[in-house]
């Protein structure tokens, strides 16, 4: 029963993450990349392009695992989960363009990783895919659905929406942690068995890749470099676990996944402390307003 429930759980509280963000965000906020087309093209590069290149590049020329090969390419090509805005926003981001990030490589995300996963497949000689149904409920169901019934509630009812969104995002982002918990105790066993071997070392390169490219190609305002950084670094466990699903038989590639996602976390640690304090002082100007 509680195997069953962990699932609904997850799905639930992903989409409470998103529908906060939509309690939270105006028309302007959710569009707001897809009308600079400069800082899209920007934004596409660093989140969708560089981190499946550097990870193709690195499992190409490195011994590791077969495991892990497999575990930090399908996490490199599964971009933006819905805790990034928020991240994003306790990091000094501004609203508008963390949110539009986020929204605008959602989108892509239809297309951007069947392309991945067929240029891989290809490439590396293994099948990689993950069904297009299942990535559209992915997108539709946990994103664009939630997304705009928080933006409804906000445009109809402001003062409620204003009220709760961060209640909503608190509660759904403890049930994330509170479903995540017995997924991580199921598999850590399997983790555990893949730290050494170069395996860390790798996935480290890669977030730190990750995190340089959204760093420098976030523009002008140290607040949007967060911004892009945050988002190119942190890639969604979720979808890169129904990419292992549909693509491996090992479970090691979901305990891979875990290990990535955690020397993810830690290598942006001391990233965000040294530019949370620069962004603070950062003052708005018509330069570096757009």
């Amino acid at each position: 029963m509680l195997q069953a429930l962990i699932p609904i759980v997850l799905t639930l509280s992903l989409a409470g993450l998103v529908f906060a963000v939509g309690l939270n965000s105006s028309r302007g906020d959710l569009v707001h990349l897809l009308h600079r087309p400069a800082q899209l093209t920007r934004a596409i590069l660093a989140v969708i392009v560089i981190p499946p290149l550097a990870a193709g590049l690195l499992i190409a020329f490195t011994p590791l695992e077969p495991v892990v090969k497999a575990a930090i390419f399908v996490m490199a090509v599964s971009p933006v989960p819905p805790m990034v805005p928020g991240k994003e926003l306790s990091a000094g981001a501004r609203k508008e363009y963390a949110y539009g990030v986020y929204v605008a490589m959602a989108l892509i995300t239809v297309i951007s990783v069947p392309a991945a996963l067929a240029i891989a497949s290809e490439t590396f000689e293994h099948k990689l895919f993950l069904p297009l149904a299942a990535l559209a409920k992915t997108v539709i169901g946990g994103v664009i659905f939630p997304l705009l019934l928080g933006w409804a509630v906000r445009r109809y009812a402001p003062a409620t929406a204003s009220r709760v969104w961060r209640l909503v995002y608190r509660i759904s982002m403890a049930l994330v942690l509170l479903a995540f918990v017995p997924i991580a105790v199921k598999i850590w066993p399997a983790v555990m068995e893949l730290i050494g071997n170069g395996a860390v070392v790798s996935m480290a390169l890669i977030s730190i890749i990750a995190l340089l490219g959204g760093h420098f190609l976030g523009g002008p305002d140290p607040r949007d470099r967060i911004t892009l950084a945050i988002a190119s670094s942190v890639r969604h466990p979720g979808l890169a676990l129904a990419i292992a699903g549909a693509s491996f038989r090992d479970p090691r590639v979901s305990a891979g996944i875990l290990l990535f996602l955690l020397v993810g976390l830690i290598v942006g640690i001391p990233y965000l402390r040294w530019t949370k304090h620069n962004a603070a002082r950062v003052v708005t100007s018509p330069r570096t307003a757009n």
